[in-house]
């Protein structure tokens, strides 16, 4: 990501006031996660990079790569992050589908942050739930602009963890790691294109999976107006992408647990719809 980018933290507090006041859902339906201990973070990330995050400053090259200066406040941010994604993992495998307001930090890699990550969220709970014998199959499903470079390195020879990620190809990372399975996707690329080559691999690569659990990122940087993403999607077009993503798991009873990933539009409106849409689409799927 470009240095310097300001992210839309305000995002945060305005989706779940979205969605409050248009009654999808109440008060009850949130829940506040833990904070990721240090024995669950060192399941995913190295003993040298916790005790350089937990030694701060971090040298200006590592900062640099994150993309933001570092401080306390924020890695005890991103481990409860991190944790509501675990805590999202066994909602879905109660109810069928959980969704996290943050998470998505796809670009962290066991031994360093990237891009606005300091944690991997999606790979700290998928090695904890198959450490604890949870689940035996994993599916990531990254639908962000960005390639999941973190989670694919992470996972690059755990087989119980299939990483799919579906990105801009000229996009950030411009060294991109190998996933599982890589769809790289033109710059203005339509509606139309999206969504047909989402169609053509989705379904099949579950069916011949057969996931526990789906860990979905539904990044909307994917959109037209965003700064960053250099796709051509529509609000509309993000949403199907929702509907196909959702309809293909919940036909096969397959739980999903979803992060939000970036999302950096002008206006803040047209980030919050378009979060708001993967909320929208997700009840009608599993509760409509």
């Amino acid at each position: 990501m470009p240095e310097g980018h300001r992210f839309p933290m305000e995002k945060y507090d305005l989706i779940p006031q979205q969605l409050l006041h248009e009654g999808l859902v109440t008060e009850e339906n949130f829940f506040t996660p833990q904070q990721l201990s240090k024995e669950e973070t060192l399941l995913t990330h190295t003993q040298e990079y916790y005790d350089s995050l937990h030694s701060l400053p971090l040298p200006r090259k590592q900062e640099r790569a994150i993309g933001f200066p570092v401080r306390e406040d924020l890695i005890e941010r991103g481990k409860y992050i991190a944790h509501g994604t675990l805590e999202c993992a066994y909602h879905a495998m109660k109810s069928g589908v959980s969704l996290n307001i943050a998470g998505g930090t796809h670009h962290a890699f066991a031994d360093r942050g990237e891009g606005f990550c300091i944690f991997n969220d999606i790979a700290i709970a998928s090695n904890l739930l198959l450490d604890r014998k949870e689940v035996n199959q994993i599916l990531v499903v990254d639908l962000d602009v960005h390639q999941g470079n973190g989670t694919a390195k992470i996972f690059e020879h755990d087989k119980r963890v299939f990483t799919f990620s579906m990105h801009g190809e000229k996009n950030y990372p411009h060294r991109k790691e190998q996933s599982d399975l890589d769809i790289e996707m033109p710059d203005a690329c339509s509606d139309e294109l999206y969504l047909l080559k989402l169609k053509s691999v989705l379904p099949e690569l579950i069916d011949k999976l057969r996931p526990d659990l789906i860990f979905y990122l539904s990044g909307v940087d994917v959109l037209a107006v965003d700064k960053l993403g250099r796709l051509g999607l529509s609000i509309e077009g993000c949403k199907m992408r929702d509907q196909i993503t959702f309809a293909e798991a919940h036909k096969r009873n397959i739980p999903v647990a979803v992060s939000m990933g970036g999302g950096y539009a002008e206006k803040i409106s047209d980030i919050i719809e378009a979060h708001s849409n993967t909320f929208r689409v997700a009840f009608d799927v599993f509760e409509g």
